[in-house]
Formats: structure tokens, C-alpha cells, sequence
């Protein structure tokens, strides 16, 4: 019987508020900009920034150096409170409608 490999439940999405709690960027905060969840990596705005030299093309005719955001691990993020503007940790409940919905386990307030 083969070993089933599962990827765990990424409770971060794009769109979200986060704050880096962990590694050189540590307090810097910023929006997702991109969940690769089968490595359990996300890309942050502005934070974790590189040096990526290029060559001339047609997109960059001068070529050179460009800072570029690199992947951070899901476990050096946390997601900031909507309400208190805190980290918090995420839960899920179902609201009036039924629906499965993400909430701040700090404020109880729905994350949207």
C-alpha cells in the first residue's frame, strides 16, 4: 500500500493581511500575493525582497538587478485581526447562512 502524501489545511489566502513572525523579515507585514501550497509557501508584497540580476530582453531592455519578492514558509506568517489590527490565530464556524466561514480566534470577527 503506497503512503499517501496529504498537504495540511492553509488557513492564509490571497488577499490577506499578514505579519512575519519569523527570519529576516520578522515584523514586516504585507499582502499575499500568492499561495504555493503544495511547498506550504506564500509570496508577501514588499516583504522578503531579492536581488535577481536579468539579462536584456524585451521587457527590460537595460537588463540588471531587480528586487523581487521571494516565498516565504506558512509558518513564519500569521494573519493579522481585522478589527484589532493584532496577529491572530484562524478558526472556522458557520455563520447565519450555513456557510463555513473563516474567523479571528482573537476578536471572533469574520474574516473576509
Amino acid at each position: 500500500m503506497k503512503n499517501k502524501v496529504t498537504t495540511p489545511k492553509i488557513k492564509i489566502r490571497k488577499g490577506d493581511l499578514v505579519k512575519v513572525i519569523a527570519g529576516d523579515s520578522k515584523g514586516q507585514q504585507g499582502k499575499v500575493l500568492s499561495v504555493l501550497t503544495t511547498k506550504s509557501r506564500i509570496l508577501v508584497e514588499g516583504v522578503n525582497l531579492v536581488s535577481k540580476h536579468t539579462k536584456p530582453n524585451a521587457a527590460t531592455p537595460n537588463g540588471g538587478i531587480i528586487k523581487k519578492e521571494a516565498a516565504l514558509h506558512i509558518s513564519n506568517v500569521a494573519l493579522i485581526d481585522p478589527k484589532s489590527g493584532e496577529i491572530t490565530r484562524v478558526g472556522r464556524k458557520l455563520n447565519a447562512d450555513g456557510k463555513l466561514v473563516r474567523v479571528s480566534k482573537k476578536s471572533g470577527e469574520e474574516i473576509k
